[in-house]
């Protein structure tokens, strides 16, 4: 074969395979969608379940208020079957904790719960007033509080009567003050809560206590009069954690505010 035929053997080739000198052999099609999920900023609904999980996970850890673009996304959740269905399943894995454990039966067989967004829901107050996008106001809070019109959440109104029915001690530990005994008392019964064992509320002693130590503070005494807690629920991890915990702990779903 002569030069001009044996370039145009090599012209052949570099025509027919056009990528074997100038690209990469290992090729990657671009994916719009793998793209745009990375950039959470692109779907709000998107952010704000992943923003929700890391709150409820508390890898959030402190948070004020709910990112604004997610305002209607938690009202959403709150509103809808999400909610309820996350609420359900948890009180049902509490229950079923509750029914493997064996009493003593001596009457020292205790599961602690707080109140607000654990038995009842506050859920009227927040519609009005940004689903926790407001900055709290106390004034107001207190004023909803004194109505005693809290709902029960249904779920957990379930749980409560099947410990009791087992034959747990209901105490009930509560971020609320001493004066506002009278007002939760009544809530409570309207919305079908009875027969705790005891309410604990902050007094004097305890205003300007983080939850986190109130409420370690209060699970100790009673281990120091002999109640083993077997089981806590609680909307805030700081229902939950801390010292003299419970054997097991159950957090409920709540993205609409935060409790040191």
């Amino acid at each position: 074969m002569g030069p001009v035929g044996l370039l145009l053997v090599v012209l052949v080739v570099l025509v027919t395979i056009p990528t074997a000198l100038p690209q990469s052999v290992i090729q990657i099609t671009p994916n719009k969608h793998i793209s745009d999920s990375r950039k959470l900023g692109a779907n709000d609904n998107l952010y704000c379940d992943s923003w929700r999980f890391s709150v409820e996970t508390n890898d959030a850890g402190t948070w004020s208020s709910i990112p604004s673009r997610c305002v209607g996304f938690v009202q959403e959740y709150m509103s809808g079957e999400r909610y309820a269905s996350d609420s359900g399943v948890v009180a049902n894995y509490s229950l079923a904790f509750g029914e493997a454990v064996k009493l003593g039966g001596d009457g020292k067989d205790a599961w602690v719960f707080d109140i607000d967004e654990t038995l009842l829901s506050n859920l009227p107050y927040y519609e009005a007033h940004g689903f926790g996008s407001e900055t709290f106001n106390e004034k107001y809070f207190d004023e909803w509080v004194d109505l005693a019109e809290a709902p029960a959440i249904p779920a957990s109104l379930n749980l409560y009567k099947g410990l009791q029915r087992l034959g747990f001690k209901i105490f009930l530990l509560t971020g609320r003050s001493e004066f506002q005994r009278n007002a939760t008392v009544k809530n409570l019964l309207y919305s079908g809560f009875n027969y705790w064992e005891r309410l604990l509320l902050r007094g004097p002693s305890d205003k300007g206590k983080l939850a986190t130590v109130y409420k370690s503070e209060k699970r100790l005494e009673l281990i120091d009069q002999g109640y083993r807690i077997h089981g806590s629920s609680g909307d805030q991890w700081s229902d939950l954690l801390g010292f003299a915990v419970a054997r097991r702990s159950f957090k409920l779903p709540n993205p609409m505010y935060y409790i040191a």
